[in-house]
């Protein structure tokens, strides 16, 4: 079992977070003033909104496989139980709810058990990080992609009611991120990772992200909308290239590569210099 003892607010999120409620509920967001004619017609953001929604209320399975993991750091077990499973689930919830308030007519229970039946094969504890160190690297990183998402979404959006409910899945994921890093902290005191194994896992996690949660969701989103057309792969890479033009307008791109770099623990001097490179870089690649 690991002993949590660090003192910065920063490193210890358990300082300033013990004991605290969730910090909204379903019954928050007014899903009856849904501007529906604002986003109706936007059939990526259906797809983009409906896609997330799989990802985010499967949690319960990720929450198990990892407490399974942590077997015996208690307080990292308990956050994952009582608070994270918790939220993220309900993040898949009210997304879902708001697919279903503007899209009434698709099916979302067929949908998600197409997507339940493959994803879940591939949501195993073999599939986590060689050790508690790395793994909860790669859960920054999956938080990173979160967290800038909801913020493209929350900047994009041209509906009132999403961009709330989006800026309130942004600060939760933030949270989370927050609490990753800080348990990251303590097994790296313990692990003491290379930072080349600590650069190999964000790098690995980072592909992941993408082979497992978009394409997968969207498959079966796209799928159950329109049975009668075979090749999903053509629309997909669509969808991905409209991604990719949203990105250049919307994506934080500064915000992604300080998440993406933290857990490295670069020197002041270094990271002055790997930040703009690496931001430059990434905004090269987006509007290329």
């Amino acid at each position: 079992m690991t002993t949590h003892a660090a003192s910065e607010k920063e490193h210890n999120p358990l300082a300033f977070q013990q004991g605290r409620q969730q910090s909204w509920r379903l019954a928050d967001i007014p899903f009856d003033s849904i501007d529906i004619e604002a986003v109706r017609n936007d059939t990526y953001l259906f797809y983009l909104l409906a896609a997330a929604s799989f990802v985010e209320i499967t949690s319960d399975l990720y929450t198990n496989n990892l407490v399974d993991y942590f077997d015996g750091d208690e307080p990292l077990q308990n956050w994952l139980l009582h608070q994270w499973e918790r939220e993220e689930m309900q993040h898949g919830a009210a997304l879902k709810r708001y697919v279903l308030t503007v899209w009434p007519e698709f099916d979302w229970e067929l949908a998600y058990a197409g997507f339940y039946a493959e994803y879940s094969r591939l949501c195993v504890e073999e599939n986590l990080g060689p050790t508690r160190g790395l793994e909860l690297v790669a859960r920054c990183v999956v938080e990173t992609g979160t967290a800038t998402l909801y913020t493209l979404l929350q900047r994009l959006s041209p509906e009132p009611v999403l961009r709330d409910l989006t800026g309130k899945i942004r600060a939760d994921e933030v949270r989370h991120y927050k609490y990753f890093y800080h348990y990251f902290l303590e097994y790296r005191s313990q692990e003491r990772p290379r930072r080349l194994a600590v650069l190999r896992s964000l790098w690995h996690r980072v592909g992941e992200i993408d082979d497992e949660d978009s394409y997968i969701a969207f498959k079966y989103v796209y799928c159950t909308r329109h049975p009668e057309r075979a090749d999903f792969e053509t629309e997909y890479r669509v969808y991905r290239q409209r991604f990719l033009a949203l990105a250049r307008s919307y994506y934080p791109v500064d915000m992604a590569v300080k998440m993406f770099l933290k857990p490295l623990q670069l020197n002041p001097r270094l990271q002055k210099v790997t930040v703009p490179v690496l931001t430059a870089g990434t905004r090269y690649l987006i509007l290329r």
